[in-house]
Protein backbone atom coordinates (compact mmCIF):
# COMPACT_ATOMS: atom_id res chain seq x y z
CA UNK A 1 0.00 0.00 0.00
CA UNK A 2 1.31 3.41 -0.97
CA UNK A 3 1.46 6.05 1.71
CA UNK A 4 0.68 9.66 0.91
CA UNK A 5 1.32 13.09 2.31
CA UNK A 6 -1.22 15.88 2.45
CA UNK A 7 -0.89 19.35 1.01
CA UNK A 8 -2.01 22.60 2.64
CA UNK A 9 -5.65 22.11 1.63
CA UNK A 10 -5.71 18.63 3.14
CA UNK A 11 -5.80 17.06 -0.32
CA UNK A 12 -4.14 13.66 -0.34
CA UNK A 13 -1.29 13.50 -2.84
CA UNK A 14 0.79 10.59 -4.15
CA UNK A 15 4.46 9.90 -3.53
CA UNK A 16 7.04 11.49 -5.81
CA UNK A 17 7.71 8.21 -7.58
CA UNK A 18 4.80 7.16 -9.80
CA UNK A 19 6.15 3.75 -10.72
CA UNK A 20 3.76 0.92 -9.89
CA UNK A 21 4.89 -2.10 -7.90
CA UNK A 22 4.96 -5.45 -9.63
CA UNK A 23 1.54 -6.80 -10.48
CA UNK A 24 -0.24 -3.46 -10.68
CA UNK A 25 -1.36 -1.45 -13.67
CA UNK A 26 0.39 1.76 -14.72
CA UNK A 27 -1.77 3.96 -16.97
CA UNK A 28 -0.49 4.65 -20.46
CA UNK A 29 -0.13 8.16 -21.77
CA UNK A 30 -1.63 8.96 -25.15
CA UNK A 31 1.00 10.87 -27.06
CA UNK A 32 -1.13 11.85 -30.08
CA UNK A 33 -1.20 15.62 -30.50
CA UNK A 34 -4.79 15.70 -31.77
CA UNK A 35 -6.07 13.36 -29.11
CA UNK A 36 -7.26 14.44 -25.69
CA UNK A 37 -6.79 13.21 -22.13
CA UNK A 38 -10.21 12.90 -20.52
CA UNK A 39 -11.30 11.85 -17.03
CA UNK A 40 -14.97 11.00 -16.56
CA UNK A 41 -16.62 10.47 -13.17
CA UNK A 42 -19.90 8.73 -12.47
CA UNK A 43 -21.57 7.11 -9.46
CA UNK A 44 -22.43 4.10 -11.63
CA UNK A 45 -20.92 2.55 -14.76
CA UNK A 46 -22.31 -0.38 -16.72
CA UNK A 47 -21.64 -3.33 -16.40
CA UNK A 48 -20.12 -2.87 -12.93
CA UNK A 49 -23.01 -0.98 -11.33
CA UNK A 50 -26.34 0.25 -12.62
CA UNK A 51 -29.69 1.65 -11.55
CA UNK A 52 -30.57 3.37 -14.82
CA UNK A 53 -29.45 5.13 -17.98
CA UNK A 54 -26.61 7.02 -16.25
CA UNK A 55 -24.57 3.80 -16.12
CA UNK A 56 -25.23 3.04 -19.79
CA UNK A 57 -24.33 6.56 -20.89
CA UNK A 58 -21.05 6.91 -19.01
CA UNK A 59 -19.84 3.45 -20.02
CA UNK A 60 -20.64 3.99 -23.69
CA UNK A 61 -19.25 7.54 -23.78
CA UNK A 62 -15.97 6.37 -22.27
CA UNK A 63 -15.72 3.39 -24.60
CA UNK A 64 -16.35 5.31 -27.80
CA UNK A 65 -14.11 8.22 -26.80
CA UNK A 66 -11.32 5.69 -26.22
CA UNK A 67 -11.97 4.07 -29.59
CA UNK A 68 -11.69 7.51 -31.17
CA UNK A 69 -8.10 7.57 -29.90
CA UNK A 70 -8.44 9.65 -26.74
CA UNK A 71 -6.88 8.68 -23.40
CA UNK A 72 -9.88 8.09 -21.14
CA UNK A 73 -10.31 7.30 -17.47
CA UNK A 74 -13.59 6.74 -15.65
CA UNK A 75 -13.77 7.11 -11.86
CA UNK A 76 -16.55 5.28 -10.05
CA UNK A 77 -17.14 3.79 -6.58
CA UNK A 78 -16.26 0.15 -5.96
CA UNK A 79 -19.78 -0.93 -5.02
CA UNK A 80 -20.55 -4.21 -3.29
CA UNK A 81 -20.43 -7.21 -5.60
CA UNK A 82 -18.05 -5.72 -8.15
CA UNK A 83 -14.83 -7.34 -6.81
CA UNK A 84 -16.33 -10.82 -6.74
CA UNK A 85 -18.11 -10.61 -10.09
CA UNK A 86 -15.23 -8.98 -11.98
CA UNK A 87 -12.27 -10.39 -10.09
CA UNK A 88 -10.41 -11.32 -13.28
CA UNK A 89 -10.76 -7.83 -14.71
CA UNK A 90 -9.86 -5.70 -11.67
CA UNK A 91 -6.29 -5.22 -10.48
CA UNK A 92 -4.69 -3.29 -7.64
CA UNK A 93 -3.31 0.15 -8.36
CA UNK A 94 -0.48 1.97 -6.61
CA UNK A 95 -2.72 4.66 -5.21
CA UNK A 96 -3.96 5.22 -1.69
CA UNK A 97 -6.10 8.07 -0.41
CA UNK A 98 -6.42 9.62 3.02
CA UNK A 99 -8.77 12.53 2.47
CA UNK A 100 -10.33 15.00 4.90
CA UNK A 101 -14.10 14.85 5.20
CA UNK A 102 -15.10 17.50 7.66
CA UNK A 103 -13.32 16.64 10.88
CA UNK A 104 -12.59 13.04 9.82
CA UNK A 105 -9.93 11.48 7.62
CA UNK A 106 -11.30 8.77 5.33
CA UNK A 107 -9.13 6.13 3.69
CA UNK A 108 -9.65 4.59 0.27
CA UNK A 109 -7.64 2.50 -2.15
CA UNK A 110 -7.90 2.59 -5.92
CA UNK A 111 -8.37 -0.47 -8.10
CA UNK A 112 -8.43 -0.48 -11.88
CA UNK A 113 -9.79 -2.32 -14.89
CA UNK A 114 -8.78 -1.82 -18.51
CA UNK A 115 -11.71 -3.05 -20.63
CA UNK A 116 -10.51 -1.32 -23.82
CA UNK A 117 -7.27 0.12 -25.18
CA UNK A 118 -6.93 3.74 -23.97
CA UNK A 119 -9.64 3.20 -21.32
CA UNK A 120 -9.06 2.70 -17.59
CA UNK A 121 -11.78 2.37 -14.95
CA UNK A 122 -10.63 3.71 -11.57
CA UNK A 123 -12.63 2.20 -8.70
CA UNK A 124 -12.70 4.12 -5.42
CA UNK A 125 -12.50 1.39 -2.80
CA UNK A 126 -13.89 2.84 0.44
CA UNK A 127 -15.93 0.05 2.07
CA UNK A 128 -17.29 2.35 4.77
CA UNK A 129 -19.18 4.21 2.03
CA UNK A 130 -19.68 1.84 -0.90
CA UNK A 131 -19.95 -1.67 0.52
CA UNK A 132 -23.74 -1.39 0.66
CA UNK A 133 -26.64 -3.54 -0.53
CA UNK A 134 -27.85 -0.68 -2.76
CA UNK A 135 -26.17 2.15 -4.60
CA UNK A 136 -28.18 5.04 -3.15
CA UNK A 137 -31.13 3.42 -1.36
CA UNK A 138 -31.33 0.70 1.28
CA UNK A 139 -33.28 -2.11 -0.46
CA UNK A 140 -34.80 -3.21 2.84
CA UNK A 141 -36.16 0.13 4.00
CA UNK A 142 -36.49 1.75 0.53
CA UNK A 143 -34.98 4.86 2.13
CA UNK A 144 -31.98 6.80 0.85
CA UNK A 145 -28.83 6.22 2.86
CA UNK A 146 -28.54 8.86 5.58
CA UNK A 147 -24.92 9.60 4.65
CA UNK A 148 -25.25 10.00 0.88
CA UNK A 149 -23.80 13.49 1.16
CA UNK A 150 -20.71 12.14 2.91
CA UNK A 151 -20.41 9.33 0.37
CA UNK A 152 -20.42 11.59 -2.66
CA UNK A 153 -18.50 14.55 -1.29
CA UNK A 154 -15.79 12.00 -0.58
CA UNK A 155 -16.18 10.58 -4.07
CA UNK A 156 -15.77 14.08 -5.52
CA UNK A 157 -12.57 14.57 -3.52
CA UNK A 158 -11.22 11.25 -4.81
CA UNK A 159 -11.97 12.33 -8.39
CA UNK A 160 -10.10 15.60 -7.88
CA UNK A 161 -7.14 13.79 -6.34
CA UNK A 162 -6.84 11.57 -9.41
CA UNK A 163 -7.38 14.50 -11.76
CA UNK A 164 -4.56 16.41 -10.11
CA UNK A 165 -1.96 13.70 -9.67
CA UNK A 166 -2.43 11.01 -12.35
CA UNK A 167 0.77 10.87 -14.42
CA UNK A 168 -1.13 11.24 -17.70
CA UNK A 169 -2.58 14.60 -16.54
CA UNK A 170 -6.22 14.79 -17.68
CA UNK A 171 -7.06 17.92 -19.66
CA UNK A 172 -10.81 17.72 -19.07
CA UNK A 173 -12.74 16.30 -16.11
CA UNK A 174 -16.33 15.41 -17.02
CA UNK A 175 -18.65 14.68 -14.06
CA UNK A 176 -22.23 13.50 -14.05
CA UNK A 177 -25.16 14.63 -11.88
CA UNK A 178 -24.97 15.82 -8.28
CA UNK A 179 -22.72 12.98 -7.12
CA UNK A 180 -19.76 14.74 -8.74
CA UNK A 181 -21.11 18.25 -8.33
CA UNK A 182 -18.45 19.38 -5.88
CA UNK A 183 -15.65 18.50 -8.33
CA UNK A 184 -15.72 21.78 -10.35
CA UNK A 185 -15.68 23.82 -7.13
CA UNK A 186 -12.76 21.84 -5.69
CA UNK A 187 -10.79 22.17 -8.92
CA UNK A 188 -11.44 25.89 -9.06
CA UNK A 189 -10.51 26.38 -5.41
CA UNK A 190 -7.26 24.43 -5.68
CA UNK A 191 -6.26 26.33 -8.80
CA UNK A 192 -6.95 29.68 -7.09
CA UNK A 193 -5.60 28.93 -3.63
CA UNK A 194 -3.44 25.81 -3.61
CA UNK A 195 -0.95 26.13 -6.43
CA UNK A 196 -2.59 23.80 -8.98
CA UNK A 197 -1.07 25.17 -12.17
CA UNK A 198 -2.91 24.47 -15.44
CA UNK A 199 -5.82 22.53 -13.92
CA UNK A 200 -8.16 20.61 -16.22
CA UNK A 201 -11.30 22.19 -17.53
CA UNK A 202 -14.51 20.82 -16.01
CA UNK A 203 -17.78 19.68 -17.58
CA UNK A 204 -20.95 18.82 -15.66
CA UNK A 205 -23.67 16.80 -17.36
CA UNK A 206 -27.16 16.97 -15.87
CA UNK A 207 -28.93 13.68 -16.44
CA UNK A 208 -31.82 14.70 -14.20
CA UNK A 209 -32.11 18.11 -12.54
CA UNK A 210 -34.51 16.92 -9.83
CA UNK A 211 -32.03 15.01 -7.60
CA UNK A 212 -29.61 17.70 -6.40
CA UNK A 213 -28.06 16.18 -3.27
CA UNK A 214 -29.60 19.01 -1.28
CA UNK A 215 -29.02 18.65 2.45
CA UNK A 216 -28.68 20.67 5.66
CA UNK A 217 -26.33 23.61 5.41
CA UNK A 218 -24.12 22.21 8.13
CA UNK A 219 -22.98 19.47 5.79
CA UNK A 220 -21.12 22.02 3.69
CA UNK A 221 -18.32 21.55 6.26
CA UNK A 222 -17.67 18.13 4.66
CA UNK A 223 -16.03 19.95 1.74
CA UNK A 224 -13.34 21.48 3.98
CA UNK A 225 -13.67 24.61 1.85
CA UNK A 226 -13.79 28.22 3.08
CA UNK A 227 -17.17 29.61 4.06
CA UNK A 228 -17.07 32.21 1.30
CA UNK A 229 -18.29 29.60 -1.21
CA UNK A 230 -21.40 29.02 0.88
CA UNK A 231 -23.64 31.83 -0.35
CA UNK A 232 -26.61 32.14 -2.77
CA UNK A 233 -24.34 32.65 -5.80
CA UNK A 234 -22.40 29.45 -5.12
CA UNK A 235 -23.11 26.29 -3.09
CA UNK A 236 -25.86 27.59 -0.78
CA UNK A 237 -29.53 27.08 -1.65
CA UNK A 238 -32.13 28.58 0.71
CA UNK A 239 -29.88 27.83 3.66
CA UNK A 240 -29.07 24.30 2.49
CA UNK A 241 -25.96 22.86 0.87
CA UNK A 242 -26.64 21.95 -2.77
CA UNK A 243 -23.84 19.94 -4.48
CA UNK A 244 -25.47 20.09 -7.90
CA UNK A 245 -25.80 23.86 -7.71
CA UNK A 246 -22.11 24.11 -6.83
CA UNK A 247 -21.28 22.23 -10.00
CA UNK A 248 -23.62 24.34 -12.12
CA UNK A 249 -21.95 27.52 -10.86
CA UNK A 250 -18.29 26.49 -11.17
CA UNK A 251 -18.10 24.07 -14.13
CA UNK A 252 -16.53 25.48 -17.29
CA UNK A 253 -19.23 23.85 -19.43
CA UNK A 254 -22.65 22.37 -18.75
CA UNK A 255 -24.50 19.78 -20.78
CA UNK A 256 -27.77 17.94 -20.63
CA UNK A 257 -28.58 14.65 -22.30
CA UNK A 258 -30.93 16.04 -24.95
CA UNK A 259 -31.37 19.38 -26.76
CA UNK A 260 -35.00 19.77 -25.70
CA UNK A 261 -34.20 19.20 -22.01
CA UNK A 262 -31.50 21.88 -22.25
CA UNK A 263 -34.26 24.33 -23.21
CA UNK A 264 -36.83 23.01 -20.74
CA UNK A 265 -34.63 23.46 -17.67
CA UNK A 266 -34.39 27.19 -18.39
CA UNK A 267 -38.08 27.48 -17.43
CA UNK A 268 -39.71 27.46 -13.97
CA UNK A 269 -41.75 24.39 -14.94
CA UNK A 270 -38.65 22.20 -15.37
CA UNK A 271 -35.90 24.18 -13.66
CA UNK A 272 -36.36 22.68 -10.17
CA UNK A 273 -35.63 26.06 -8.58
CA UNK A 274 -32.39 26.48 -10.52
CA UNK A 275 -33.80 27.93 -13.75
CA UNK A 276 -32.57 31.45 -12.93
CA UNK A 277 -29.03 30.21 -12.45
CA UNK A 278 -29.24 28.16 -15.64
CA UNK A 279 -30.53 31.09 -17.66
CA UNK A 280 -27.52 33.08 -16.45
CA UNK A 281 -25.22 30.27 -17.60
CA UNK A 282 -27.03 29.22 -20.78
CA UNK A 283 -24.08 30.51 -22.84
CA UNK A 284 -22.09 27.47 -21.60
CA UNK A 285 -25.04 25.02 -21.72
CA UNK A 286 -25.35 22.44 -24.52
CA UNK A 287 -27.87 19.68 -25.09
CA UNK A 288 -26.33 16.50 -26.54
CA UNK A 289 -28.66 13.56 -27.09
CA UNK A 290 -27.42 10.32 -25.59
CA UNK A 291 -26.53 7.55 -27.96
CA UNK A 292 -27.31 3.86 -27.98
CA UNK A 293 -24.59 1.23 -27.74
CA UNK A 294 -25.68 -0.90 -30.68
CA UNK A 295 -23.11 -3.53 -29.81
CA UNK A 296 -25.34 -4.41 -26.86
CA UNK A 297 -28.76 -3.25 -28.02
CA UNK A 298 -29.27 -5.07 -31.29
CA UNK A 299 -31.49 -7.87 -32.57
CA UNK A 300 -29.42 -9.84 -35.08
CA UNK A 301 -26.62 -11.33 -32.94
CA UNK A 302 -28.06 -11.06 -29.47
CA UNK A 303 -27.73 -14.21 -27.33
CA UNK A 304 -30.39 -12.86 -24.98
CA UNK A 305 -33.10 -13.17 -27.64
CA UNK A 306 -34.69 -16.48 -28.67
CA UNK A 307 -34.66 -15.54 -32.38
CA UNK A 308 -32.77 -12.96 -34.44
CA UNK A 309 -34.56 -10.46 -36.66
CA UNK A 310 -33.91 -7.22 -38.50
CA UNK A 311 -35.65 -4.38 -40.31
CA UNK A 312 -35.28 -6.42 -43.51
CA UNK A 313 -36.67 -9.60 -41.94
CA UNK A 314 -39.13 -9.17 -39.05
CA UNK A 315 -40.16 -12.83 -38.84
CA UNK A 316 -38.09 -13.47 -35.72
CA UNK A 317 -39.91 -10.74 -33.78
CA UNK A 318 -43.10 -12.81 -33.76
CA UNK A 319 -41.15 -15.70 -32.21
CA UNK A 320 -39.70 -13.35 -29.58
CA UNK A 321 -43.22 -12.22 -28.72
CA UNK A 322 -44.51 -15.77 -28.33
CA UNK A 323 -41.55 -16.71 -26.12
CA UNK A 324 -42.09 -13.64 -23.93
CA UNK A 325 -45.79 -14.35 -23.50
CA UNK A 326 -45.05 -17.93 -22.47
CA UNK A 327 -42.24 -16.87 -20.12
CA UNK A 328 -44.49 -14.37 -18.31
CA UNK A 329 -47.53 -16.63 -18.12
CA UNK A 330 -49.66 -14.73 -20.63
CA UNK A 331 -51.72 -16.50 -23.29
CA UNK A 332 -49.54 -17.02 -26.36
CA UNK A 333 -51.43 -15.08 -29.00
CA UNK A 334 -50.08 -13.49 -32.14
CA UNK A 335 -53.36 -11.65 -32.75
CA UNK A 336 -53.27 -9.47 -29.61
CA UNK A 337 -51.07 -6.36 -29.26
CA UNK A 338 -48.52 -6.59 -26.47
CA UNK A 339 -47.57 -3.33 -24.69
CA UNK A 340 -44.61 -3.06 -22.35
CA UNK A 341 -42.76 -0.75 -19.98
CA UNK A 342 -39.32 -1.07 -18.36
CA UNK A 343 -38.92 1.69 -15.82
CA UNK A 344 -38.12 3.06 -12.44
CA UNK A 345 -41.53 2.90 -10.77
CA UNK A 346 -41.92 6.58 -9.97
CA UNK A 347 -44.48 9.29 -10.87
CA UNK A 348 -41.85 11.07 -13.00
CA UNK A 349 -42.09 8.12 -15.38
CA UNK A 350 -45.88 8.38 -15.56
CA UNK A 351 -46.47 5.02 -13.89
CA UNK A 352 -49.60 6.38 -12.21
CA UNK A 353 -50.92 7.47 -15.62
CA UNK A 354 -50.37 3.98 -16.99
CA UNK A 355 -52.24 2.43 -14.07
CA UNK A 356 -55.24 4.71 -14.55
CA UNK A 357 -55.28 4.40 -18.34
CA UNK A 358 -55.12 0.61 -18.15
CA UNK A 359 -58.23 0.57 -15.98
CA UNK A 360 -60.04 1.82 -19.07
CA UNK A 361 -57.99 0.21 -21.84
CA UNK A 362 -57.91 -3.35 -20.47
CA UNK A 363 -61.50 -3.63 -21.64
CA UNK A 364 -59.91 -3.86 -25.10
CA UNK A 365 -58.13 -6.95 -26.36
CA UNK A 366 -54.52 -6.22 -25.37
CA UNK A 367 -51.74 -7.42 -23.08
CA UNK A 368 -49.32 -5.45 -20.94
CA UNK A 369 -46.04 -6.27 -19.19
CA UNK A 370 -44.08 -4.17 -16.69
CA UNK A 371 -40.52 -4.64 -15.47
CA UNK A 372 -39.20 -2.28 -12.82
CA UNK A 373 -38.73 -1.33 -9.22
CA UNK A 374 -39.39 1.80 -7.20
CA UNK A 375 -42.04 3.18 -4.90
CA UNK A 376 -43.59 0.40 -2.82
CA UNK A 377 -47.15 1.76 -3.15
CA UNK A 378 -46.98 1.69 -6.95
CA UNK A 379 -45.28 -1.70 -6.94
CA UNK A 380 -48.21 -3.01 -4.90
CA UNK A 381 -50.73 -1.36 -7.24
CA UNK A 382 -49.18 -3.04 -10.27
CA UNK A 383 -49.14 -6.41 -8.55
CA UNK A 384 -52.82 -5.92 -7.70
CA UNK A 385 -53.59 -5.08 -11.34
CA UNK A 386 -51.82 -8.24 -12.50
CA UNK A 387 -53.80 -10.24 -9.97
CA UNK A 388 -57.07 -8.87 -11.35
CA UNK A 389 -56.10 -9.44 -15.00
CA UNK A 390 -53.81 -12.51 -14.99
CA UNK A 391 -54.43 -13.18 -18.70
CA UNK A 392 -53.70 -9.61 -19.72
CA UNK A 393 -51.11 -8.18 -17.33
CA UNK A 394 -47.71 -9.50 -16.18
CA UNK A 395 -45.60 -7.63 -13.64
CA UNK A 396 -41.99 -8.33 -12.70
CA UNK A 397 -40.70 -6.25 -9.77
CA UNK A 398 -36.94 -5.82 -9.89
CA UNK A 399 -34.40 -5.38 -12.65
CA UNK A 400 -33.34 -8.13 -15.03
CA UNK A 401 -31.12 -7.07 -17.94
CA UNK A 402 -31.85 -10.21 -19.97
CA UNK A 403 -35.60 -9.84 -19.51
CA UNK A 404 -35.30 -6.17 -20.51
CA UNK A 405 -33.96 -7.19 -23.91
CA UNK A 406 -36.66 -9.83 -24.29
CA UNK A 407 -39.42 -7.35 -23.43
CA UNK A 408 -38.14 -4.84 -25.99
CA UNK A 409 -37.99 -7.59 -28.60
CA UNK A 410 -41.33 -9.20 -27.73
CA UNK A 411 -43.50 -6.10 -27.39
CA UNK A 412 -45.43 -4.44 -30.19
CA UNK A 413 -45.70 -1.09 -28.38
CA UNK A 414 -43.73 0.56 -25.60
CA UNK A 415 -45.43 2.95 -23.12
CA UNK A 416 -43.33 5.85 -21.78
CA UNK A 417 -45.62 8.73 -20.72
CA UNK A 418 -42.99 10.56 -18.64
CA UNK A 419 -43.86 13.86 -17.02
CA UNK A 420 -40.33 14.90 -17.91
CA UNK A 421 -37.54 12.88 -19.45
CA UNK A 422 -34.05 14.40 -19.73
CA UNK A 423 -33.15 11.86 -22.40
CA UNK A 424 -34.53 8.39 -21.92
CA UNK A 425 -32.92 5.38 -23.54
CA UNK A 426 -35.69 2.82 -23.56
CA UNK A 427 -37.57 4.61 -26.31
CA UNK A 428 -34.44 4.39 -28.47
CA UNK A 429 -33.99 0.73 -27.55
CA UNK A 430 -37.63 0.17 -28.49
CA UNK A 431 -37.16 1.81 -31.88
CA UNK A 432 -34.21 -0.47 -32.66
CA UNK A 433 -36.20 -3.52 -31.48
CA UNK A 434 -39.31 -2.68 -33.52
CA UNK A 435 -41.54 -1.86 -30.53
CA UNK A 436 -43.41 1.33 -31.46
CA UNK A 437 -42.99 3.86 -28.61
CA UNK A 438 -45.97 5.76 -27.19
CA UNK A 439 -44.30 8.69 -25.44
CA UNK A 440 -44.90 12.08 -23.91
CA UNK A 441 -43.41 14.86 -26.08
CA UNK A 442 -40.78 16.06 -23.61
CA UNK A 443 -36.99 16.11 -23.34
CA UNK A 444 -35.22 13.33 -25.19
CA UNK A 445 -38.53 11.69 -26.08
CA UNK A 446 -39.35 14.73 -28.19
CA UNK A 447 -35.90 14.58 -29.82
CA UNK A 448 -35.83 10.87 -30.65
CA UNK A 449 -39.38 9.84 -31.66
CA UNK A 450 -41.12 10.99 -34.85
CA UNK A 451 -44.90 11.35 -34.82
CA UNK A 452 -46.98 11.12 -38.00
CA UNK A 453 -48.02 14.76 -37.52
CA UNK A 454 -44.37 15.83 -37.80
CA UNK A 455 -42.86 13.90 -40.73
CA UNK A 456 -45.43 11.35 -42.00
CA UNK A 457 -43.01 9.34 -44.14
CA UNK A 458 -40.55 8.97 -41.21
CA UNK A 459 -43.11 8.32 -38.45
CA UNK A 460 -41.97 5.68 -35.95
CA UNK A 461 -43.94 6.46 -32.77
CA UNK A 462 -46.88 8.14 -31.12
CA UNK A 463 -46.50 11.33 -29.06
CA UNK A 464 -48.71 12.59 -26.26
CA UNK A 465 -48.85 16.33 -25.73
CA UNK A 466 -49.93 16.26 -22.08
CA UNK A 467 -48.96 14.12 -19.06
CA UNK A 468 -52.56 13.13 -18.41
CA UNK A 469 -54.64 9.96 -18.34
CA UNK A 470 -56.96 11.02 -21.23
CA UNK A 471 -53.94 11.80 -23.41
CA UNK A 472 -52.36 8.41 -22.66
CA UNK A 473 -55.64 6.57 -23.26
CA UNK A 474 -55.90 8.37 -26.60
CA UNK A 475 -52.33 7.35 -27.43
CA UNK A 476 -53.13 3.70 -26.65
CA UNK A 477 -56.20 3.91 -28.88
CA UNK A 478 -53.99 5.24 -31.68
CA UNK A 479 -51.68 2.27 -31.13
CA UNK A 480 -54.63 -0.13 -31.35
CA UNK A 481 -55.69 1.55 -34.62
CA UNK A 482 -52.15 1.16 -35.94
CA UNK A 483 -52.22 -2.50 -34.91
CA UNK A 484 -55.22 -3.01 -37.18
CA UNK A 485 -53.18 -1.75 -40.17
CA UNK A 486 -50.34 -4.28 -40.52
CA UNK A 487 -48.72 -2.56 -43.48
CA UNK A 488 -48.53 0.79 -41.74
CA UNK A 489 -47.33 -0.86 -38.51
CA UNK A 490 -44.51 -2.52 -40.42
CA UNK A 491 -43.48 0.83 -41.89
CA UNK A 492 -43.34 2.38 -38.41
CA UNK A 493 -41.21 -0.53 -37.24
CA UNK A 494 -38.79 -0.29 -40.14
CA UNK A 495 -38.45 3.46 -39.69
CA UNK A 496 -37.60 2.99 -36.03
CA UNK A 497 -35.21 0.10 -36.59
CA UNK A 498 -33.20 2.06 -39.17
CA UNK A 499 -33.00 5.33 -37.18
CA UNK A 500 -29.43 6.21 -36.17
CA UNK A 501 -28.80 6.99 -32.50
CA UNK A 502 -25.28 5.61 -32.48
CA UNK A 503 -22.72 6.84 -29.97
CA UNK A 504 -20.34 7.78 -32.77
CA UNK A 505 -22.61 10.72 -33.58
CA UNK A 506 -22.86 11.85 -29.96
CA UNK A 507 -19.12 11.44 -29.35
CA UNK A 508 -18.34 13.88 -32.16
CA UNK A 509 -20.35 16.53 -30.33
CA UNK A 510 -18.51 15.87 -27.05
CA UNK A 511 -15.18 16.02 -28.87
CA UNK A 512 -16.10 19.44 -30.22
CA UNK A 513 -17.05 20.63 -26.72
CA UNK A 514 -13.85 19.32 -25.11
CA UNK A 515 -11.67 20.80 -27.85
CA UNK A 516 -13.18 24.27 -27.34
CA UNK A 517 -12.42 24.05 -23.62
CA UNK A 518 -8.78 23.16 -24.26
CA UNK A 519 -8.14 26.30 -26.30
Amino acid sequence: MTTQTRNRAGQSQPPRSSRSPKGTVQPAVNGGSSHMRLLLASSEVEPYSKTGGLADMTAALGKYLARAGHRVGIVTPLHRGIPAQYAKRIQPFAWSLNLPLGSAIVHADIAVAEPEPNLTIYFVDAPVFYDRAGLYVDPASKAEYWDNTERYVFFSKAVVNLARYLPWKPEVVHVHDWHGGVVPLLVRHQSWNDGWMHPPKTVLTVHNLAPQGRCAGGKYALTNLPSYYFHPDAAEFFGDFNPLKAGLVFADALTTVSPTYAKEILTPAYGEGLDGLLRNRQHVLTGILNGVDYEQWQTERNPQLPRPYSAADLAGKAACKAELQAELGLPVRADVPLFGTITRIDPQKGVDLILSALEEMLASDLQYVLLGTGRPDFEAAYRYLAGRYPKKVAVQIGYDSVLAHRIEAGCDFYLMPSRFEPCGLNQMYSLRYGAVPVVRATGGLQDSVVDVREVPERADGIKLQAPAVPALAKGIRKALALWREPGLLERYRRNGMTADFSWQRSVRQYETLYAKLRR
